[in-house]
């Protein structure tokens, strides 16, 4: 794998010296992609030269080593940095998901459980909006089904980053693992015999797509127009502010009600509507590429699921990669870095086999 590093290296240079000369920042976009491109170069770089000169000092170690036992000490040390590095170097060249550095859609819908499960789903936003402040990404909800005792039926919320972020660090770098269904085990706020419950939510993620990246036609939607409903300000159950927006040729619909204004009911729902649009034309390239393509929520079925939450056992399980801890109440309150990043490990790894088959 690492013959194809003195390409990236090149590569690397190249770009280092374009982005020095200031004619190249006058087209703004050809310089963030640019940019966006060094910034992936950078770390493999970096850890390459690491790799080789540690390679190099073993060789000087072991050469002197013949002579003075000090050098010959070292040799084992060296050989540790230099399997490490390897390993580094490895991940580092893992291939890539372009989406990786993109902002989110994230959607939590109430499934088989009723109220118990509407709250769950309230529960699971909670967890992402804590979790999202404490990596310092900025959250904002575009529309929400609330129920009647205080979860959510289903809600929708846009999840940016708030700069730059590391390689891997990205919002669907991280977040496209929560995508499925989620089981919850506990005793109901409506059970009165105390009796453990099963009832599940799902969640599904998709990057946010700008406007250039989806195409939709004048004539490919059908916009309709209705009363809000449910809890709101004056405005609500007295104007046609809700908006309703169907995608002709794919049949998607998407809906929004939570802002006071037609218009900008419609500018948030047309936000979603790209992102499925964007989300379902990458399902279908990867579908077409490879059959090994996770699927997220197709039914929000108690049988079907990604991951259980065992109120009782305060115990979080991920069935996809084994993971397993007892520390749900941390979870649910944002700490939600080890879990996720069990199911980067696992696909990198999976990454990395299918690569080296290759």
């Amino acid at each position: 794998m690492f013959e194809a590093v003195e390409e990236l290296l090149t590569e690397h240079a190249d770009l280092e010296k374009r982005l020095a000369d200031p004619s190249v920042h006058a087209d703004q976009a050809n310089a963030r992609k640019l940019s966006k491109r060094y910034a992936e170069l950078t770390p493999i770089t970096a850890a390459y030269r690491s790799w080789r000169q540690t390679g190099e000092d073993i060789d000087t170690a072991r050469e002197l080593g013949a002579d003075d036992p000090e050098f010959a000490a070292e040799v084992k040390e060296l050989e540790a940095r230099r399997e490490e590095l390897t390993e580094r170097l490895r991940l580092l060249l893992v291939p890539r998901d372009p989406s990786d550095d993109k902002d989110v859609i994230l959607e939590v819908k109430a499934g088989e459980g009723g109220e118990e499960s509407a709250l769950f789903a309230g529960d699971l936003l909670r967890m992402y909006l804590r979790y999202a402040e404490r990596v310092g990404w900025k959250t904002e909800i575009l529309d929400a089904n609330a129920s009647d005792l205080g979860g959510y039926k289903d809600v929708q919320v846009a999840v940016k980053t708030r700069g730059a972020m590391e390689p891997g660090q990205g919002v669907w770098a991280r977040l496209k693992y929560e995508g499925g269904v989620h089981r919850v085990q506990r005793v109901p706020a409506t059970e009165s015999q105390g009796r453990i419950h099963t009832s599940a939510a799902g969640v599904l993620v998709t990057p946010e797509a700008e406007e250039v990246e989806v195409e939709i036609g004048p004539n490919d939607l059908r916009i309709d127009v209705y009363r809000s409903s449910g809890p709101g300000g004056q405005s609500v159950n007295t104007t046609d502010s809700a908006v309703r927006i169907t995608h002709l040729p794919t049949g998607i619909v998407v809906s929004c009600q939570n802002e006071k204004s037609q218009l900008q009911n419609k500018e948030q729902a047309m936000r979603i509507l790209r992102s499925r649009l964007l989300a379902a034309a990458q399902e279908e390239a990867e579908r077409e590429a490879s059959d090994a393509r996770r699927s997220q929520v197709r039914t929000v079925d108690r049988s079907e699921r990604i991951r259980t939450y065992n109120f009782p056992e305060n115990r979080i399980s991920d069935h996809r990669v084994g993971y397993k801890a007892y520390n749900l109440d941390q979870v649910l309150d944002g700490d939600l870095d080890t879990v996720i990043q069990s199911c980067v490990d696992a696909d990198a790894a999976a990454k990395l086999a299918a690569a080296q088959e290759s």
